[in-house]
């Protein structure tokens, strides 16, 4: 599985619970760079995959947006978006 990133560290990726190997592919400029995700077991058609990233954002990470928790609902957490699909 690819994902991308930009001026991203991660740490840590888990697929169902299970630590999964990954890398970086290499960087495209204005694109970022390629998250490539191993999965530590085969897919199998239509079984649900949960992907968890360990990560930690910057300034620079410019497809990665904060709302503070006074802009959210609940007004207790803030809440991370991206403009990237």
């Amino acid at each position: 599985q690819v994902l991308d990133t930009k001026d991203v560290q991660v740490f840590k990726v888990t697929v169902n619970g299970q630590d999964a190997k990954f890398g970086f592919g290499e960087k495209h400029g204005f694109k970022g760079t390629p998250l490539e995700i191993t999965l530590p077991f085969e897919l199998r058609r239509g079984q649900e995959a949960i992907v968890e990233i360990s990560f930690e954002s910057s300034p620079k990470s410019s497809a990665l947006q904060w709302l503070s928790p006074e802009q959210t609902s609940g007004k207790k957490h803030p809440f991370l978006f991206s403009q990237c699909q």
